[in-house]
């Protein structure tokens, strides 16, 4: 016997009873700012996960786990090497004589601080392309946003089926996240407000009817040549830190260098001996030691330096140049057309 159901109003299915215990941090697809506390949110996210919750997903075979973690978990391997690089002209130091200790361990120290400065140097050297491209045309091409998965079920009774991964907008130049960019119009904001400020900038004009459609294609010019603008110069930029730390200023720094920050005065004076002995070695770079290689210093600071000028100054070129066809060289209004 079939009896009807009453009190419909007081069901409650576990999923939704189970989704209102876990409030989620992104219900959806949402655009981030660009600013340091953000980066060091994503960065962490991304580290601790790539240590922990992916590889146990890609272990047990979970058929959630997908590329973006894949990729993620690149890191691990790029830092374990790193500290493996470091580790390995600096271990066994201890079994040499006085004499070759003491030099072996100068040259170790150099090549902990190398590797130290090639990674630095060549992720903060983008920003040298990333900043002025958008002060001059007001793309972002690492502006981010939280991407909202929703995975499949492990088991019937598993309701938390959804996981945040971490994009940008302009990670696919052939497939923009450009529906992020649109303003919310509930929320008072201007649905072609961002499209609009870039065309402005761009000398596309003002009050376009249709600005999206005007900007999008600069936009992805801009963000092509952006790219391999960061590419070439941030390789450029991480062989300059190696070589900086190759520089024999940097020895000084090793004799008192302490990260023993609970000593104030000892610390401190490391501190000052760093920025002294950067500030010496830059200068030793620069104008070079030795007659072989005198000028070598030079030329790698100056061509790291012009690939970054000239990087910024062809992004911009391409960015402001006018459109090649224009109303007046599609329609001529002198001739009749027939719209079928």
């Amino acid at each position: 016997m079939i009896l009807p159901v009453k009190n419909i109003n007081n069901i409650q299915f576990s999923a939704d009873s189970k989704k209102s215990e876990k409030q989620l941090k992104y219900s959806h697809d949402t655009l981030l700012k660009n600013n340091f506390p953000t980066r060091m949110l994503i960065g962490m996210d991304k580290f601790s996960n790539a240590i922990t919750l992916y590889p146990a997903k890609g272990l047990a075979g979970n058929k959630n786990a997908n590329f973006y973690e894949f990729l993620t978990m690149g890191m691990v391997p790029y830092l374990t090497g790193s500290a493996t690089l470091m580790g390995v002209f600096n271990l066994a130091n201890k079994h040499f004589e006085p004499f070759a200790r003491s030099r072996a361990s100068a040259l170790g120290k150099k090549m902990a601080l190398g590797v130290l400065l090639y990674g630095i140097a060549k992720q903060l050297s983008k920003n040298l392309i990333t900043y002025p491209v958008k002060m001059l045309t007001g793309v972002d091409s690492e502006l981010p946003y939280a991407k909202v998965i929703y995975e499949l079920p492990d088991n019937i009774n598993d309701t938390d089926i959804t996981s945040i991964e971490y994009h940008k907008v302009f990670e696919s130049v052939e497939f923009p996240r450009w529906d992020l960019l649109y303003g919310d119009e509930s929320k008072g904001e201007k649905r072609n407000g961002y499209y609009d400020k870039i065309a402005k900038k761009l000398g596309l004009g003002e009050n376009l009817n249709d600005s999206d459609q005007e900007a999008k294609p600069r936009i992805k010019e801009i963000i092509i040549k952006s790219n391999i603008a960061k590419t070439v110069s941030s390789y450029l930029w991480a062989a300059t830190g190696v070589a900086l730390a190759f520089q024999k200023p940097w020895e000084n720094y090793f004799n008192v260098a302490t990260l023993k920050f609970w000593r104030g005065k000892e610390f401190w004076n490391s501190l000052k001996s760093l920025g002294r002995n950067f500030k010496k070695s830059a200068i030793s770079l620069y104008t070079g030691e030795g007659q072989n290689f005198k000028h070598c210093g030079k030329i790698l600071l100056f061509t790291a330096l012009a690939s970054t000028v000239l990087g910024v100054a062809n992004v911009l070129i391409s960015g402001h140049k006018p459109s090649k066809l224009s109303g007046s060289d599609i329609i001529k209004k002198d001739e009749k057309y027939i719209v079928n």
